[in-house]
């Protein structure tokens, strides 16, 4: 039997997630976290609702996440998100110590690889999953901004 809890099949959900923020004007980056292939956290990007630079995706998952699973760590579970997370997100998922980040497009301008973030040493990453449908949904978002 094929096991249909793919990196791709929870990709999409961040991606609902994305699509819902490109719909309320915030920028679209879509975030859920996964532990036993169940979904503990959806989010998308909040900053503008919320008038609050903290607010991204992947920091409204792990807040989430944490109080779903009753404790700060999030060993055993796995953040898929749209868009590479940023520094300041690298910085919270490193202490959560989740165990897997699965992004989709990169971000060469903002992302933790090109500022220099790190990530816990035992956080397996994997990057490009969903990667042109991720992208286009932002390079789509920006086009209509300018």
């Amino acid at each position: 039997m094929e096991n249909i809890f793919t990196d791709e099949y929870f990709m999409k959900k961040a991606l609902q997630e994305a699509q819902t923020a490109f719909e309320q004007g915030e920028i679209p980056v879509g975030a859920v976290i996964v532990i036993d292939n169940r979904v503990i956290a959806r989010s998308h990007n909040l900053t503008e609702m919320l008038n609050d630079v903290t607010a991204h995706a992947e920091m409204q998952a792990i807040t989430a996440s944490a109080n779903f699973l009753g404790g700060k760590y999030l060993k055993g579970c796995t953040l898929y998100v749209t868009l590479e997370p940023c520094q300041m997100c690298a910085g919270a998922l490193y202490w959560s110590q989740i165990s897997k980040i699965v992004y989709g497009a990169s971000d060469e301008n903002r992302g933790y690889k090109t500022i220099g973030g790190k990530l816990h040493p035992k956080t397996e990453v994997v990057s490009g999953v969903m990667e042109n449908e991720c992208a286009s949904l932002m390079k789509e978002f920006f086009k209509r901004k300018r």
